[in-house]
């Protein structure tokens, strides 16, 4: 369960109109797979969405009315992107339905197909609440996906009593394999799991009680569980600040300042980087992922399979929450090397704490606020202030039509400072539009964020800093389809690292 579709379980708003119907029964058909969860039903013919254990986050489609091994489909390669193909399509129909199209089919499905308003206001919902942007080719993504996917590893059940059919019956675990190429929910390639070498060092960190219980060497890297135990009373009091009840159906509406306090205060959401040393050489991680447990702090609140078997496994307290994050550290040879000595080092990623707001009329007009960590004061002066207007072919697509002005406020800080400090536009810019008639979605573009546009990779960089002239910075405006007018209201925000490096011997 990705963090993508933890968010959606807690906060998410109904997907129902537009083809993703939340059902209390998810009784599963004869050709649903083994292991699947089902989150989702079309409203037709039997038709519903779920994962599949052993796939990782991998979100499959299952219609009961096609033929033999032609029941499941693969749709996302994680919640993230489903949604995004959700806002590309403006619903779930032309998703299920995609593999027996061509694109000039898919096409013509769209444009027959258009989202109403409603259909189109919760669209714009899900893109602002998880930040999301649409699948900018969505067949070909579909496609590509499902011409890589092996449908014999599909496995079937017929028995309906089946524990792993069975929504209301607690999946066996399955035998704790660890893959340098994997996760928590699955495995990828064909290669073998890795060594157990157990660690089970404990020290203090950022405020938690950690565990390395383990290590796992593989034919490409070292694999590292690490655990950070986090008490009960901190995960409620969070629950309880901000509302957030696993059992209410309504949305949650917060804005962008407070969604970065909600990201900055949650217990089980401290942001790391780890460093290893091995034998006295440094190794650093490819990639990362974690699984979270929470003991019973409120009624509706449960935990995915996958972390209460990594809590069973490593026999961890289960009167306390755990965030189990699992890194791999690719060899820097070609050879697995005899590991002797291992050294675990832990970054802090800084967090984004929302400052005060300002509005600038006109250059040379100044504003002072002071840093929340440290105390310093600071003075932000405004050296320009200028309308622009960007290049559409910036934008590289011919699906969608960007809107290009934008206002650029030039500034500099007194005193310069060591630590990041952005300046963001609070507004919303106007939504991209389809450059076909009728586009179902297309989120809001934001010059305020780092990259603008585009679902496939960046397309214009247009980041705060690096201003013209050493020392001063630049900040651009949320993006519009007409000339701003007015006074643009900015905000300060800050980059924190709230915790100290530190060390650990784990071997």
């Amino acid at each position: 369960m990705d963090k993508t579709y933890q968010k959606w379980l807690r906060c998410g708003p109904d997907l129902g109109p537009v083809g993703v119907e939340n059902r209390e029964d998810n009784t599963p058909y004869c050709c649903t797979p083994r292991g699947a969860s089902i989150f989702g039903w079309a409203g037709a013919d039997g038709v519903h969405f779920c994962f599949v254990r052993g796939f990782g986050g991998m979100v499959f489609a299952v219609d009961p009315a096609n033929g033999a091994r032609k029941y499941v489909h693969p749709l996302a390669r994680d919640f993230a992107d489903f949604l995004r193909l959700l806002l590309a399509c403006g619903g779930a129909a032309a998703l299920w339905q995609a593999w027996m199209w061509d694109e000039t089919q898919f096409d013509a499905f769209l444009r027959e197909n258009t989202p109403a308003k409603e259909q189109r206001a919760l669209l714009s919902e899900v893109a602002e609440r998880f930040r999301l942007t649409p699948m900018e080719r969505p067949w070909a993504y579909m496609k590509e996906l499902q011409a890589s996917f092996d449908c014999d590893r599909i496995k079937y059940t017929d028995d309906l009593g089946d524990v792993d059919m069975d929504p209301a019956a607690r999946p066996a675990p399955p035998e704790w394999k660890v893959y340098f190429e994997g996760n928590f929910w699955g495995h990828h390639g064909r290669d073998r799991a890795g060594r157990e070498i157990p660690l089970g060092p404990q020290f203090d960190w950022a405020g938690h009680r950690w565990a390395a219980p383990a290590a796992y060497a593989c034919g490409r890297g070292l694999v590292l569980d690490l655990c950070m135990r986090v008490e009960p009373e901190h995960i409620r009091a969070f629950l309880e600040k901000w509302g957030l009840d696993p059992e209410k159906d309504e949305a949650q509406d917060f804005t962008r300042e407070q969604r970065m306090e909600m990201e900055a205060e949650n217990p089980l959401g401290l942001e790391f980087r780890p460093r290893l040393q091995l034998n006295g050489r440094p190794l650093r991680a490819a990639r990362g992922c974690s699984v979270c447990f929470a003991p019973n702090v409120s009624e509706g609140f449960t935990n995915e399979p996958e972390a209460g078997w990594a809590v069973e496994h490593y026999g961890l307290d289960t009167s306390f929450g755990w965030v189990i994050s699992r890194h791999a550290f690719p060899w820097t040879s070609g050879r697995r090397p005899e590991i002797k000595a291992l050294t675990l080092t832990m970054e802090p990623k800084p967090v984004c704490v929302p400052g005060p707001r300002f509005t600038a009329h006109k250059a040379g007009e100044a504003f002072a606020f002071s840093h929340p960590a440290s105390g310093q004061e600071y003075r932000l002066t405004v050296e320009e202030l200028e309308r622009q207007t960007l290049p559409a072919q910036a934008f590289g697509s011919d699906r969608w039509v960007y809107p290009t002005h934008a206002v650029a406020m030039v500034y500099t800080l007194s005193p310069e400072p060591e630590e990041e400090i952005a300046v963001r536009d609070c507004a919303e810019g106007d939504r991209p539009r389809r450059a076909a008639p009728e586009a179902p979605f297309a989120p809001a573009a934001s010059a305020d964020a780092a990259v603008i546009g585009g679902a496939d990779g960046p397309i214009a960089v247009l980041a705060s800093g690096g201003g013209r002239d050493a020392g001063t910075h630049t900040a651009f405006s949320s993006l519009h389809f007409e000339p701003v007018e007015g006074d643009i209201e900015w905000r300060v925000e800050f980059h924190i690292k709230r915790f100290e490096e530190a060390s650990f011997t784990l071997l």
